[in-house]
């Protein structure tokens, strides 16, 4: 076997342990035992009353915390009718609504889409999108994969004091990894 052969071998062979211990790392951080969330409940931040967006409750169920990063499920209640996000992206995240209660209105690139009970949607990343409550009330299902900080991003516009401009919304967006593109998605 020649030199520089042997030596890229055992090079290769050094690394592994170390890749292992990274990967047992990862699993590590996940929570190992099953958890309940009952209705009406958060599992973390309690209700979170959003602000800027609209004036939505929202519920964390599986926090990222949770899953080291890899999932997030949210359940909002929505009490904006007329409202809702402005168009933005996500560049690395995927996301898919499912519509508990009420009725929604969804660009999603190009195209829209009415959603009612029952509907779901997926969002894919690097894809413009936005919504819009169209019932006077409603809710929905939200999960988000892998997580982010999209939750930070709640926690943050939950937490303050005053009803942020639309370049305080912009700037929290980019903070928590998503770019508003456009604006909200007006009822027709």
């Amino acid at each position: 076997m020649k030199r520089t052969t042997f030596i890229s071998a055992l090079s290769g062979l050094i690394t592994l342990p170390s890749l292992s211990f990274a990967r047992i790392g990862h699993l590590v951080d996940r929570v190992t035992k099953g958890f309940k969330v009952s209705a009406g409940e958060g599992r973390k931040h309690g209700h979170l009353k959003l602000k800027g967006v609209n004036q939505n409750m929202l519920d964390v169920k599986i926090s990222g915390s949770d899953t080291n990063g890899d999932l997030a499920i949210f359940e909002q209640t929505s009490l904006s009718k007329g409202r809702g996000t402005p168009l933005h992206v996500h560049p690395s995240k995927d996301e898919i609504f499912y519509v508990i209660e009420g009725s929604y209105l969804f660009k999603v690139g190009e195209d829209k889409y009415t959603l009612t009970v029952g509907d779901s949607i997926f969002l894919p990343r690097q894809v413009p999108h936005a919504w819009t409550q169209v019932s006077d009330k409603g809710k929905m299902l939200v999960v988000l994969q892998p997580a982010g900080k999209l939750e930070n991003f709640f926690v943050n516009v939950a937490s303050l004091d005053h009803e942020p401009s639309a370049d305080e919304i912009t700037k929290e967006f980019a903070k928590n990894e998503m770019k508003v593109v456009g604006p909200p998605l007006p009822l027709e």
